[in-house]
């Protein structure tokens, strides 16, 4: 098949079908100093989508603060790293696989694990597990079912094939996630400092490799795709989709982590969006040399493929890797021992252009920096949207509650408060035998092998107070995730971001970009967590209407001695139960709400980061003293949730006796509040450290009862509370 000509592509404008503007056509063309060919415009448009260049987003992405004294490598590699002691250091970033999840969710959620797997082993770092988190809709529709089965089989089905844990991950449900999921994988890796890589092409005549799976047709344009809304529709024709190997990857992983200690290794890179393009271009761009390759020599799984379609396809479990030259047979055969293909494609050029030959002609020749560094970068339009005012000017007042019993069994089985033992069953949760915590507590814990050190790792984001007050909205999102860390006896090292918006052309979209990463960089500051690494992932929208923006936030924390680990369940009856914060009367965007209302407004709840740091600090500080049971903090639901969850594990029960207002006191989402236990004989020491703690009650046998200031407000066995949460993810997809 013939490729269309230059002029054609100008002359009938072929780069609007590539997702191209006519300004951006226009900016390739002078840069290019002719008019680009058919593979080089669609080199420009891989490079230069949303997805590739955050050309919407940069901006916005230079208010985080991304330094501080652990961070060896921040935002612009395949993954961030910090120091976590004794010459060692964790490697973790998030990605989204939204857009192909959408479309086909086993192969679009497989794929996003396998893709964040080798941004962390591309730097050097051996993984040792695996977090996720997901939006989905409701699960009323059959489709949202269908999409939540799918995507937990297909992380699940890639992560315990390739042999690392997934520890921990959560799952929130709402109908604007319907048909438009989330799918935001993270994989954290372990390596010792002298071990750290980089994705560069540099040295002159030093080789490229290529080293993985054969290309094939699957995924030409995803990135594109990625950049522009989905439209799920029952008969329409669906593009390719890349799908995944993870035996092959598990091959291909050891293979890199071998190869980090050989010599000769210049630089090494995963081709993930936009294929042998991005990794290609961002080597040599960063290292500021050029490549030559001949896509001759690409191995290909498809008969007759065209350069456009080699450089555009996103087949995956592919490495891009430049070497020493003369060093090719020994690089080459480690990639054999583990069956992996390896061969020369090309080398590194000292005129800063990315130039292609197929078939002895040299079929594209584009600078990269233009593709890789100097692509076009928007200011948006910002606006306010109309509704912030309004809600801004709402009262603050609890709903009408009747039967409190009721009420909690209620909030209890709302999916995104229910047990999610349905999901995290499918994982193994144990792969190498390091793993202290699995999901279930606040975070999951992995050891450091060797040592007696752990790291702690979660994901948070409430998008129904992103959506009420952007602000308010990513401050909570950090502060929440630095809680659940503290809750398992760790200090919160630094974060990684999936910042999931609708599209940044509606002023109102981007006003809520600008204004969530506001509130994510102060409560960074704050809480001592820098943003090392992150993703951006823009256009979720369903029929032209946006999903609540989703900044969800992967954090990790550093445990240094074990014996310092926590978990959420209460351990034996006659344990005193402590609240750590008061309850204001905050609804606006809560679990109570929206089950009453059906919808969420008003004010999202308040957050003072200065008490947030010092109730961390202090609940930290007497976990590390050994005087705390068990912690967990008050997220969606409110008390009354957190109390029951906090006894559901061993199975045990509580009386407690809560003052105030009883709606607010049970089902506020009021924020900075801890619920631990302490053994009777630590009460005093405890109380000297954590000042506002509020004993309330005890741990007991069986039986859950909540008083209220006049009496019993909730009464009833622990078992018929835990058959309400337990149950209903499974109950719901039937």
């Amino acid at each position: 098949m013939l490729e269309p000509t230059a002029q054609q592509v100008k002359d009938e404008k072929l780069y609007l079908q590539l997702g191209m503007t006519e300004e951006e056509y226009d900016l390739a063309v002078q840069m290019h100093g002719r008019l680009p060919n058919y593979t080089e415009i669609g080199l420009f448009s891989a490079m230069w989508s949303e997805h590739c260049s955050y050309k919407s987003s940069t901006p916005v992405l230079r208010r985080f603060p991304t330094k501080g004294e652990r961070v060896l490598q921040g935002p612009g590699e395949g993954a961030g790293i910090v120091d976590i002691g004794d010459n060692q250091a964790a490697v973790f970033k998030m990605e989204s696989h939204n857009s192909p999840s959408a479309i086909e969710p086993f192969i679009g959620a497989a794929t996003g694990a396998g893709g964040v797997l080798r941004d962390v082993f591309s730097m050097g770092a051996r993984p040792v597990a695996l977090v996720n988190s997901l939006r989905l809709g409701d699960l009323t529709e059959p489709r949202d079912r269908f999409l939540l089965k799918e995507a937990v089989a297909g992380m699940a089905s890639y992560g315990n094939i390739i042999g690392v844990p997934t520890i921990a991950g959560e799952v929130q449900f709402d109908q604007c996630y319907s048909k438009r999921p989330l799918v935001n994988a993270m994989a954290v890796g372990l390596l010792n400092h002298e071990d750290m890589q980089k994705g560069l092409a540099s040295g002159v005549g030093n080789t490229v490799l290529y080293a993985g799976a054969k290309t094939g047709r699957d995924g030409i344009n995803g990135a594109t795709m990625s950049s522009a809304e989905v439209a799920v529709e029952e008969n329409n024709e669906l593009p390719v989709m890349q799908a995944g190997d993870p035996y092959l990857e598990k091959l291909l992983m050891e293979a890199c982590l071998e190869l980090v200690h050989h010599d000769a290794l210049i630089g090494i890179q995963d081709m993930g969006a936009a294929g042998l393009t991005s990794s290609s271009a961002e080597m040599a761009a960063k290292a500021g040399f050029g490549v030559e390759m001949n896509l001759d020599l690409i191995p290909q799984r498809e008969e007759g493929m065209t350069p456009y379609e080699m450089m555009l396809s996103e087949s995956q479990e592919r490495m891009l890797i430049v070497v020493q030259k003369g060093s090719e047979d020994e690089i080459i055969a480690i990639f054999d021992k583990y069956g992996i293909e390896a061969c020369a494609v090309g080398h590194v050029t000292d005129d800063k252009l990315l130039r292609l030959l197929h078939k002895g002609e040299v079929v594209a020749e584009v600078s990269v920096d233009a593709l890789a560094e100097d692509n076009p970068v928007y200011n948006k339009p910002s606006q306010e949207p109309a509704y912030f005012a309004e809600f801004q000017a709402m009262e603050n007042k609890a709903p009408q509650v009747t039967d409190y019993k009721e009420t909690l069994v209620a909030l209890l089985k709302r999916p995104t408060i229910a047990s999610k033992e349905w999901i995290y069953n499918q994982f193994d949760t144990q792969a190498r035998a390091n793993t202290v915590v699995a999901p279930g507590s606040s975070a999951g814990v992995i050891r450091v092998a060797g040592t007696n050190k752990g790291l702690a790792m979660t994901s948070d984001c409430n998008s129904r107070y992103v959506y009420l007050d952007p602000e308010t909205g990513g401050k909570i999102a950090v502060a929440e995730a630095a809680r659940n860390l503290i809750c398992s006896g760790a200090e919160p090292i630094a974060v990684t971001d999936c910042l999931n918006f609708g599209s940044p052309d509606k002023p109102e979209v981007f006003w809520q970009l600008e204004k969530s990463a506001d509130g994510i960089s102060e409560a960074c500051v704050a809480l001592n967590a820098p943003i090392i690494s992150g993703n951006v992932s823009l256009s979720n929208e369903v029929n032209g209407k946006p999903i609540y923006p989703t900044p969800t936030l992967g954090m990790v924390g550093l445990i240094q001695d074990l014996n310092h680990v926590v978990t959420s369940d209460a351990k034996q009856a006659g344990d005193v139960v402590y609240v750590v914060g008061e309850a204001q009367t905050e609804f606006g965007g809560s679990e109570l709400q929206q089950m009453l209302e059906g919808k969420i407004a008003g004010k999202a709840p308040a957050l003072d980061l200065a008490v947030e740091a010092k109730r961390q600090q202090d609940v930290l500080a007497a976990i590390r003293k050994g005087l705390v049971q068990s912690a967990s903090d008050v997220s969606e639901g409110g008390l009354a949730v957190a109390l029951c969850e906090a006894v559901f594990g061993n199975e045990l029960g509580l009386d407690v006796t809560l003052t105030g207002e009883a709606v607010t006191a049970l089902f506020s989402e009021t924020q900075s509040r801890f619920v631990l236990t302490v053994a009777e004989e630590n009460v005093q020491a405890f109380e000297a450290i954590v000042t506002d703690a509020k004993k309330v009650g005890v741990v007991t046998k069986s039986t859950i009862t909540i008083n209220g200031e006049n009496g019993v407000l909730i009464q009833g066995t622990t078992s018929e509370f835990r058959d309400a949460w337990k149950g209903a993810i499974a109950c719901l997809l039937k």
